[in-house]
């Protein structure tokens, strides 16, 4: 097994080699897990064709009169009038966020992903706690499809390589403090929105995840909409929460309150 650690050899893994390491091995954890069928476990010509209706279908919810942001957009109606239970704490200056979203929108505006243009703070925040709170412990396994060569290594057809993205998203040669919920990561000097190459919670290349572009959606009007319609802080007598993960398939938070205010 071949462990990708860092950006550089993440990226020289998963997309400059992106075709060559698009396998799937079908280890008896993954069988006796999700069986032998998905697109997330298929290889090769099933697992294009597989691929190609996915991404035919996303198309598909993301046209039409009434299309996938829409939906989103009500949804978002709905939870801001029922105050969902669960949010996750984003530790940063909510405040910031409620200025920039005052002074650009207004109040009965209906927030669309495209206004996230016109957010450069909130975007960033919102992309600094998917690198900051990443989800994922190291990454899927892959499989080389063929013969091929990885920073100057030959790798062999077969051999199984793992990306690991949470190295990616901590690399200290990419981000000024990794180890610190630092929304400027995706700001420039004059507070515009910039991206970063190594910015990959959803990974990358043939195995990208295909419903990246609804997270994205989602989290961006859903976010937006709540700290907009509401102040959140900690119980009263609570004074902080527990910011380390519950290790597992996925990083989990701990559990925790949060009290929702009408602003």
């Amino acid at each position: 097994m071949v462990v990708l650690n860092g950006y550089k050899a993440v990226k020289d893994g998963i997309i400059t080699h992106s075709e060559e390491v698009s396998g799937r091995p079908l280890t008896p954890f993954y069988r006796d897990m999700m069986g032998e069928k998905g697109i997330f476990l298929t290889s090769g010509h099933t697992w294009k064709q597989q691929r190609r209706f996915g991404m035919t279908v996303i198309r598909t919810l993301a046209l039409g009169k009434n299309n996938l942001e829409h939906q989103i957009q009500a949804e978002a109606c709905i939870l801001i009038q029922v105050v969902g239970r669960k949010i996750k704490y984003f530790h940063f200056s909510a405040e910031k966020v409620q200025r920039e979203i005052e002074a650009v929108l207004e109040p009965s505006h209906l927030i669309s992903y495209e206004d996230r243009k016109k957010l450069p703070y909130t975007n960033a925040v919102i992309h600094e706690a998917l690198r900051y709170s990443n989800v994922t412990s190291v990454g899927v396994l892959r499989q080389c499809v063929r013969n091929t060569t990885l920073l100057g290594f030959h790798i062999k057809k077969g051999t199984l390589v793992l990306p690991n993205l949470h190295s990616v998203v901590y690399d200290s040669e990419h981000w000024a403090t990794p180890w610190k919920f630092n929304p400027n990561h995706f700001l420039d000097l004059d507070g515009n929105f910039v991206n970063k190459e190594a910015f990959l919670p959803f990974s990358a290349g043939h195995r990208v995840c295909l419903g990246e572009q609804m997270a994205r959606v989602e989290l961006f009007i859903f976010f937006t909409n709540l700290l907009r319609a509401f102040r959140f802080q900690l119980p009263e007598g609570v004074k902080e929460i527990n910011l380390e993960y519950i290790l597992g398939s996925i990083l989990q938070p701990h559990p925790y309150k949060l009290c929702a205010i009408p602003r």
